[in-house]
């Protein structure tokens, strides 16, 4: 990947973290990955994370190992902590087992990964949530 592409990707991933940071419940109503706020219903729900998925170069979701109470687990799903150049710092969220609620649909874990966007091609944002646990 050239410096460009790193540069576009992440420049969205610190439009993501900048939106976390500062969610405040905007009235705009644009539909991108970019959009000035957490959430399809500002007025109604108060969302703190916008969940993203990497690919890389070969078109393959990039996923990464966890544990809990000495469980190892795989996620693919991440919170954009901290983005410094072609560097981004995510926490692991893992689904949330009871998905009754769909605003709730990943919890946090307290591990984290770097991820150098030189390995990575494609970012797709998942629908806005709701994290209590941060």
């Amino acid at each position: 990947m050239n410096n460009n592409e790193c540069c576009c990707l992440g420049k969205l991933l610190k439009v993501i973290d900048i939106l976390q940071k500062n969610a405040n419940g905007s009235d705009c109503f644009d539909e991108s990955c970019t959009r000035p706020y957490l959430g399809s219903s500002p007025n109604i729900i108060c969302f703190n994370t916008r969940p993203v998925t990497f690919y890389t170069r070969n078109g393959s979701l990039f996923t990464t190992s966890y544990s809990i109470d000495g469980n190892s687990f795989t996620s693919s799903t991440f919170r954009v902590e901290n983005v410094d150049k072609c560097c981004v710092k995510c926490r692991i969220l893992r689904e949330n087992p009871d998905s009754s609620d769909v605003n709730r649909a990943f919890i946090a874990t307290n591990e984290f990964i770097t991820i150098n966007l030189d390995c990575i091609c494609a970012i797709s944002c998942l629908d806005d949530i709701i994290i209590n646990n941060l």
